[in-house]
This record gives C-alpha cells, sequence and structure tokens, in this order.
C-alpha cells in the first residue's frame, strides 16, 4: 500500500492552472512535513516546493516561485500544491513525499522524505 497518494493531475494549456492534491490513508500528514517533487522525461527528480508540519514553514524552488503556492487544508489532513501559469516545462510526473523530521523548517533535498507516492502525470501544452 501506498504511504501517500497524489491526485489533481492532467493536461492543461500553457498559461493553465492546476491543483495537486497529497493525501493519505495511513499517515497522519498535519504530523510531517510535506515536499512535492517533479521529474519530467530525461531528467533527474526535483524538489520545488514542501512545507513544514508544526511551524508551516515553506520553501520553493526558483522555478515555483511566484507562481505554486502549497497549502494545507483546515483539518491539516490534505496538502495542496496551486500551480498557476503553467508553461511545458512543466510537463513531469509529481510526487508528493512525508517527512517526519520536518517540524520548523523543510527542505527541497530527497534525504528527509521517507515516504512516496506513485506520482501523477501533468502535461501542459504549448
Amino acid at each position: 500500500q501506498v504511504p501517500v497518494v497524489e491526485s489533481g493531475g492532467g493536461l492543461v494549456q500553457s498559461g493553465g492552472s492546476l491543483r495537486l492534491s497529497c493525501t493519505s490513508s495511513e499517515l497522519i500528514l498535519s504530523y510531517y512535513g510535506i515536499g512535492w517533487f517533479r521529474q519530467a522525461p530525461g531528467k533527474e527528480r526535483e524538489g520545488i516546493a514542501c512545507i513544514s508540519s508544526v511551524s508551516g514553514t515553506t520553501s520553493y524552488a526558483d522555478s515555483a516561485k511566484d507562481r505554486f503556492t502549497i497549502f494545507r487544508d483546515s483539518e491539516r489532513k490534505t496538502v495542496f500544491l496551486q500551480m498557476n501559469d503553467l508553461n511545458p516545462d512543466g510537463t513531469a510526473v509529481y510526487f508528493c513525499a512525508a517527512s517526519p523530521t520536518s517540524l520548523k523548517a523543510c527542505e527541497l533535498g530527497e534525504s528527509p522524505y521517507g515516504h512516496w507516492g506513485q506520482g501523477t502525470q501533468v502535461t501542459v501544452s504549448s
């Protein structure tokens, strides 16, 4: 069973928006820092946004700043990634991952994240 599950991917035109969701039936996500990562065809996986568990501190990759927003719902059971003004460079499989150690800060490297989903495909057409 996959510990976290991503949803919300799909096909969108350049300039459009998508909201991805990260949920879990195994983990209480409010206790975990959550990171969003993506892997484009032929490229390494990269961290694009994260949010810590206790303080809610966020961090973004340069490619995501000013266009993407990571946030939790009011019950803290779901973590969203709102993506605006998408361009074809955003075509990738998007993963969410949970870290039990990201309490007051989070990082975009993969090492703190021990629980991964299987990803959701986002395709941005030009």
